[in-house]
């Protein structure tokens, strides 16, 4: 069959076959699939959708795209994976304190989608940090240090890193099916025995719903499952932004300051919730309470920020940030905004924000764009918090961008204000896993 007629035979409702999937996902990352078939295709399956089988079979051809690695020489690999979020720098906090308490961690990480950003983008921040390692190399880097993360290699899942970069400049980036498979073909080829998957939900997440975001949690953890992986999917707030820096440099300063003790609470709660699930899943922790023990532990002994210093330093890049974190890339002028009255936080518009961050050179516009990693917005005030009259309540860090002025106009309008006190939001929402 013509590629064309399985695009029209989707875009139509009809469900397809594996073969038909194989011919387009094997086709496109063999080269035969032209960018604008497969962007037709997405676009198909964002209007008609795909059931179980479909979507299974979509993560199948993914994953059988390329290699699909052995990792059981390691032990009990664990790996996290975020569905995306504004602010989200979960895996840069998690990551090293998981490896730090002896569960190996291998994880591929991705560049921003839409207006949230990217650990890659965030890892870079780190001069000279490579994310372009080949498969002998994250296989050499797991065993010496016991931590990688790192872009998709060319050799696992191929099709979903071209379809991935794909769907982010052709609007096909919310569509369950698409983001499930995504996400497990990844996981699955990447050879992890666990996953724990951070679910957001919100107006900074593709899940604007919960019902959406546990189907998506639903649909991750079957497939996970029927390929022999344990899964946890975490469904997490993402109304307003985790923690308070938004932006790539600012946002490897929070997590430093985490691994330090230092940073904001939510995204403590949020790293230490997933860090003991996988620690429980490594069997490096009897229970999930003991896990969340061992990673408080290397918090306060600096485990989790040595291990932190040894993946930069392992991956090419500038381990002095890490002690230092005032050498990561700043922007040229921090504009404060301040409170015109004494009020409340009553909500935080994170899809506002991300926005603001992409206006400022952050993100980007179009596939390929570079990113400015000193630029951001930092929130001094979150849902919640009374803010007096001419307290700052937001820092804009800018580099003199053309999109600058709107960027200021969204962080404001962002902000909405009560004077009476506001209750602060529920931070987890709710769990799934694969033993259940």
């Amino acid at each position: 069959m013509r590629v064309v007629e399985i695009v029209e035979r989707k875009r139509d409702g009809a469900k397809l076959s594996a073969g038909e999937i194989d011919r387009i996902v094997l086709g496109y990352a063999k080269g035969e699939v032209p960018d604008y078939q497969m962007a037709a295709f997405l676009m198909a399956v964002v209007w008609r959708g795909m059931d179980d089988e479909e979507t299974a079979q979509l993560t199948d051809a993914m994953v059988r795209s390329g290699e699909r690695l052995d990792l059981s020489r390691f032990g009990r690999v664990v790996d996290k994976h975020s569905t995306g979020g504004i602010g989200d720098k979960v895996t840069l906090v998690v990551a090293p304190l998981v490896a730090a308490c002896g569960a190996p961690v291998a994880k591929m990480s991705g560049r921003g989608l839409g207006i949230t950003g990217g650990t890659l983008d965030k890892l870079e921040s780190f001069r000279g940090y490579r994310v372009d390692l080949t498969t002998r190399e994250l296989l050499a880097q797991l065993e010496r240090i016991g931590i990688v993360v790192t872009g998709q290699t060319k050799e696992l899942a191929p099709a979903d890193g071209l379809m991935y970069a794909l769907r982010d400049q052709t609007g096909t980036v919310p569509a369950i099916p698409l983001i499930a498979s995504s996400i497990m073909s990844k996981k699955i080829a990447a050879g992890a025995h666990a996953v724990v998957l951070d679910v957001k939900v919100g107006a900074g997440a593709f899940m604007r719903t919960l019902a959406r975001a546990k189907e998506l949690a639903r649909l991750m953890v079957a497939i996970g499952k029927a390929h022999g992986l344990e899964v946890t999917a975490e469904l997490t707030a993402m109304d307003a932004p985790l923690g308070r820096a938004v932006g790539n440099a600012l946002e490897a300063a929070e997590a430093i300051a985490t691994l330090r003790g230092e940073g904001p609470s939510d995204l403590r709660e949020v790293a230490l919730a997933a860090g003991a699930e996988m620690l429980f899943y490594a069997r490096r922790a009897r229970t999930r309470a003991a896990g969340r023990a061992l990673l408080e532990a290397a918090i306060a002994d600096g485990g989790g920020l040595a291990k932190l210093r040894a993946l930069v330093a392992a991956q090419g890049g500038d381990a002095t940030m890490v002690d230092d974190p005032s050498r990561l890339p700043r922007a040229r002028r921090v504009e404060e905004l301040r409170a015109e009255r004494a009020a409340y936080v009553a909500r935080l518009d994170a899809a506002g924000i991300g926005l603001a961050s992409v206006r400022l050179g952050a993100g980007r516009e179009k596939k390929g764009d570079p990113i400015d990693h000193a630029t951001g917005v930092v929130l001094r005030a979150k849902v919640g918090d009374r803010v007096a009259k001419g307290q700052v309540y937001a820092e804009v860090h800018r580099d003199d961008a053309p999109g600058d002025a709107e960027a200021l106009d969204l962080v404001r309008r962002a902000f909405s204000w009560k004077s009476e006190r506001v209750a602060r939001p529920k931070l987890v929402l709710g769990r799934l896993t694969s033993s259940r």
